[in-house]
């Protein structure tokens, strides 16, 4: 007999929306805790329309030409990945949020700064001054998406430092296999990790309606406003906005009574 303790997800099949080291890593953890992960990517990064902009910003990473660089989002990492991009030892990494940071390492770079509070480009603004004491100018690279707005860049910007603001990548859906379709509709899987608001749109607009059986975990706050605006149902929330918490978070759901569905 299983033992609830070490196996407590022991039966849920959980659907884990992006592939790439960060799923590998997560589909590993649920495996740990006796689940089986159904990693399925929703979503996929398509090359920048200004390709030219971002080969010349990396190869200045990897030179050296920057003091820092922000990350914002996982599918950054995954263009980094791919291009093979090389961070010079003397630029600092700064990641707006723990799946991204937990992305960053798996994919062998370093992380020095991750919001303590909010894990937002707001979050990281505040923080900023504290974490690289005071030192104005920094020359700063900021990868982004083509939909992101640049509230980050700006407001570095604004406080004096010397910002290059690049689009890394274009952001699409990707069409989950028809069997995952219908096991989600048919609620024969049992939980749905929301890691960004992103997945949570095709979450709501491949899947609809996710039946009452399905626990729709997210991995934060602002994941879960993002989701209920899209009219999408959110049964827990992350603690801690990390990969990690998330897994706990429906971990506890399941002790605290939660089954999976027959």
């Amino acid at each position: 007999m299983t033992n609830r303790l070490t196996k407590p997800l022991a039966g849920w099949r959980v659907l884990v929306p992006r592939g790439g080291p960060w799923g590998d890593q997560v589909a590993a953890n649920l495996r740990a805790k006796g689940a089986h992960p159904i990693v399925a990517p929703m979503i996929n990064f398509a090359a920048t329309d200004d390709a030219p902009a971002l080969d010349a910003a990396l190869t200045r990473l990897a030179a050296g030409d920057f003091d820092w660089m922000t990350i914002t989002s996982a599918t950054t990492v995954d263009v980094l990945s791919s291009h093979r991009a090389v961070v010079a030892p003397g630029t600092r990494i700064a990641a707006v949020g723990e799946t991204t940071a937990a992305a960053l390492v798996a994919a062998g770079y370093h992380v020095d700064i991750v919001p303590s509070e909010d894990n937002s480009a707001r979050g990281l603004l505040e923080e900023w001054e504290a974490a690289t004491a005071g030192a104005i100018p920094l020359r700063v690279l900021t990868l982004r998406s083509e939909i992101a707005k640049p509230l980050l860049s700006e407001g570095l910007r604004r406080v004096g430092h010397d910002v290059e603001s690049v689009v890394a990548y274009r952001t699409i859906g990707v069409p989950v296999s028809d069997q995952v379709v219908t096991d989600v509709k048919a609620g024969l899987v049992h939980a749905v990790l929301v890691t960004s608001g992103s997945v949570a749109r095709q979450v709501r607009e491949q899947f609809g309606d996710i039946p009452e059986r399905t626990l729709v975990a997210c991995i934060g706050p602002q994941t879960a406003k993002d989701s209920r605006a899209l009219g999408l149902r959110v049964d827990v929330i992350a603690e801690e906005r990390s990969a990690e918490s998330l897994i706990d978070a429906i971990v506890e759901a399941a002790l605290a009574g939660a089954t999976p569905a027959r």
